[in-house]
């Protein structure tokens, strides 16, 4: 028995606002909160200098934001369902705003990492703004309004390096995170004075075993991938985090389905349509993250090799930057598509398109123009995939589990992301050549990352394949 994906119509209590409002409000907060993906990336060559501290250590200030984000997404979505989403949202946003002023003034590594551990915090920010369209749209405007929430998470990570390559260039590196506090607090403010609360809860007991649980596997799992190459991935450091993750998991797994009112209602998870849909996403968010690794580095390596383009990280970031811009056009394709065809067509044809540009990737990368198609061609697939897989989630649990379920999806395209980073730097570093007395990845080294990310797709849309259609779910 699926749950139909419609809105409770809260919509239409008197003295609500429009949703012409509502949805770009909770849009701008959901890109805010992306950018600090990308936000410190042009910073990274010249991190230990500015900090004071070891290239390894300050790894921890991109690290830190992911194990943050992982920890925040779960429990977030079901302290939203219990007490309130617009609530936790606010909280959220505030986190990161403290987080951003805390990176601003930060002049070492520890203030410094304990600012990105808070900005990664707000990481629920999209998934509780999915969950409040749901409560507060009219059926009519909640798949294109789903859809562009749910895009945001890419779009954000777009259009914020470009912009943030542009302020470390031409200004003093702190503005970087004074321009994200800033664009925080007016999303905060905007959310309180214009997004109403919901009234849909679950209340109860909040599962704080369930929790830290979940929280130690996923720090442990994603600690190995994160840091894995560094130390080694048949370390005695690595591989007890793995094993210590997966036995935690487990345990975890056990208290769950005995628990009263669990974090994630495993049995809601394991119905076909949200288990697949969460396979889906993992798949994904290793796609989407392949060409990531790969265009921006094709773009700066220098044209010595054969084959860099020896752009700096400004023009790697403005050639980026339409991946963004196309995301969220597609988001109203994507609901149109899921309105006539189900959003199981969605997600297919996104797998099939991002499948394509990263063929392409294949045979075309030797000038700019042909990387900007590309990555367009792969962020058009991913618009597409992204705004169906909140329509799916959302058409299969209950409107009390909504933010709950909205988060775990999300937290199943960072592992996949994650997955993606640790995959693609074992194969650039070891295929690499040697350019003026230093090793750089190869063409080769590329091109593979290209056909996994191409392969990943592909099983992507395998997995699609066996969702319910549109009768099922009906």
């Amino acid at each position: 028995m699926t749950h139909a994906l419609s809105a409770p119509r809260h919509a239409d209590r008197p003295g609500n606002p429009r949703p012409n409002v509502i949805v770009p409000v909770l849009a701008f907060g959901g890109i805010t909160v992306s950018l600090m993906q990308t936000l410190v990336v042009p910073l990274v060559p010249t991190l230990p200098k500015l900090l004071g501290a070891s290239a390894a250590n300050t790894a921890w200030a991109i690290t830190a934001t992911l194990l943050a984000a992982a920890v925040a997404t779960p429990t977030v979505g079901r302290l939203g369902d219990m007490y309130g989403k617009r609530r936790m949202l606010l909280i959220s946003l505030v986190t990161m705003v403290a987080g951003s002023v805390l990176c601003a003034l930060a002049h070492s590594l520890t203030p410094m990492v304990i600012g990105r551990l808070l900005q990664g915090l707000a990481a629920g920010v999209i998934p509780l703004g999915i969950s409040i369209m749901r409560d507060e749209l009219p059926a009519e405007r909640l798949g294109g309004a789903t859809a562009l929430m749910s895009a945001s998470l890419g779009v954000g990570g777009a259009l914020g390096l470009p912009a943030a390559a542009f302020i470390a260039e031409k200004s003093d590196w702190h503005m970087l995170f004074w321009a994200a506090g800033a664009l925080g607090l007016g999303a905060a403010v905007l959310v309180k004075v214009l997004v109403p609360e919901s009234a849909v809860r679950t209340g109860g007991r909040f599962d704080l075993p369930g929790a830290i649980g979940l929280s130690i596997a996923l720090l442990c799992l994603l600690l190995a991938l994160s840091k894995g190459a560094e130390w080694g991935w048949a370390s005695g450091m690595t591989s007890g985090l793995v094993l210590a993750g997966l036995a935690t998991l487990l345990v975890w797994g056990w208290w769950e389905l005995r628990a009263r009112q669990p974090l994630v209602d495993l049995r809601t998870t394991a119905r076909r349509q949200v288990l697949l849909t969460n396979l889906a996403s993992v798949v994904f968010g290793f796609a989407m993250f392949a060409m990531s690794l790969v265009i921006p580095q094709l773009l700066q390596l220098p044209a010595e090799t054969g084959y860099g383009l020896g752009q700096t990280i400004l023009a790697a970031g403005l050639v980026m930057a339409p991946n963004g811009l196309v995301m969220m056009a597609m988001s109203p394709v994507s609901a149109w598509i899921s309105r006539t065809r189900g959003p199981k067509v969605t997600l297919m044809a996104g797998a099939l398109v991002v499948a394509s540009g990263y063929g392409l990737g294949l045979v075309m990368m030797s000038a700019i123009w042909q990387l900007m198609v590309i990555s367009c061609i792969i962020a058009a697939g991913i618009g597409l995939a992204y705004g169906a897989m909140p329509a799916l989630v959302m058409g299969a649990v209950p409107v009390s589990e909504t933010a709950a379920a909205n988060s775990l999806n999300t937290l199943m395209r960072s592992i996949g992301t994650s997955v993606s980073s640790a995959t693609a730097g074992v194969v650039l570093a070891n295929l690499t050549i040697q350019v003026g007395g230093a090793a750089v990845p190869a063409l080769s080294g590329f091109q593979v990352v290209l056909a996994i990310g191409a392969a990943s797709s592909l099983l992507a849309f395998g997995v699609a394949a066996f969702l319910p259609g549109r009768e099922e779910t009906a």
